[in-house]
């Protein structure tokens, strides 16, 4: 058996210049890994950016489609530097309109706005982007299937936007026509009737029956469950319209309006118990909507509890104070107990 020596000495077998040499050349061997690793980065950094540059180059000299690989390219590598990274992704974007690519220009977008969050040279290339892509489907359904009911809907929604009622109204009823039962049309002619700015005398009917056959077709529809419900509320129909905000808040746990009204009309039917927690979902939904921390103020002072009452009228005070109005209180237009 061969015996080391004493604590803090070689082995006898091991001699000092024979010890050096070992450790001399295990330390060169790490040093050549580590030299080996650094150039193999920096050829990969090299050829990324040769990639890139060359792809951009491409695509300045108007070769937009031999660009868009090089480019693809750029942007998926980790290696990539930020800046040849984001010149990359908008000159693909540009590129990928250029030579309709849709799938590519979007591959771009994502990448950028993954890359460079909030930019606001990111966000406005995205919002014209897409907006672009829009009109040109827009455009493609126009040529393509032009008696079509996507198109009549899309020329809907289009002239309603434009303020112009009665064409609107004259397409949605062309919808209907190929499409009795198509969700949503019954949703935006009820809509489109409320909002026009000189309605008849039977606007408000002829809205419901609207609505009402919107969820025959679709029950489901929260929107219309909604509006129902406030149609009901400013005929002082308390039970219809707490009936149809309830439904609604079902339909959509994430529907602020319709909490808000379901506790407004629970209120101004006497109910404010019952009152406060639709009001305090509809506070944790909207906590900057004024009205729904009045409420919330008014279910809790009637309900008895004045100390969460005087918490939640101080909110509302302040951020009337906040947007330069006054306060329900300080109006004195309405008694505490009415609802907003």
């Amino acid at each position: 058996m061969i015996e080391a020596g004493v604590q803090g000495r070689l082995p006898f077998f091991m001699s000092k210049p024979l010890y050096s040499s070992l450790v001399s050349a295990f330390l060169f061997s790490v040093l050549l890994g580590s030299t080996t690793a650094q150039a193999q980065k920096r050829a990969q950094l090299s050829g990324s950016s040769q990639s890139g540059r060359k792809g951009v180059d491409l695509a300045k000299a108007g070769h937009c489609k031999e660009a868009i690989p090089f480019l693809k390219q750029e942007i998926s590598l980790h290696t990539a530097s930020k800046g040849l990274k984001r010149e990359a992704g908008f000159v693909g974007v540009r590129c990928a309109m250029f030579a309709d690519q849709p799938d590519a220009a979007i591959e771009f977008l994502r990448a950028l706005n993954r890359e460079f969050p909030h930019d606001p040279d990111v966000l406005y290339i995205t919002v014209h982007t897409y907006s672009d892509l829009s009109t040109r489907a827009s455009q493609e359904l126009a040529t393509t299937a032009p008696n079509s009911y996507q198109a009549h809907e899309l020329n809907a929604e289009s002239l309603e936007l434009q303020g112009k009622w009665k064409d609107a109204e004259k397409e949605y009823k062309l919808v209907l026509q190929q499409n009795p039962r198509l969700p949503g049309i019954h949703f935006r002619w009820g809509r489109l009737l409320l909002s026009k700015p000189d309605p008849g005398p039977t606007v408000a009917e002829d809205a419901k029956k609207e609505f009402q056959q919107e969820l025959e077709i679709d029950p489901n529809n929260a929107g219309s469950e909604y509006v129902l419900g406030e149609l009901a509320r400013q005929g002082q129909q308390w039970d219809e319209a707490i009936g149809h905000f309830s439904r609604a808040a079902k339909l959509d746990a994430g529907f602020g309006d319709a909490f808000l009204g379901l506790g407004a009309s629970l209120m101004a039917a006497k109910k404010f118990s019952d009152a406060v927690s639709p009001l305090e979902v509809a506070v944790k939904l909207e906590p900057g909507n004024p009205a729904a921390h009045y409420n919330l103020a008014v279910a809790y002072t009637r309900s008895g509890r004045k100390q969460d009452g005087e918490k939640e009228f101080a909110v509302h005070r302040q951020m009337m104070q906040k947007s330069g109005g006054a306060s329900q209180e300080q109006q004195g237009a309405q008694a505490p107990d009415t609802p907003q």
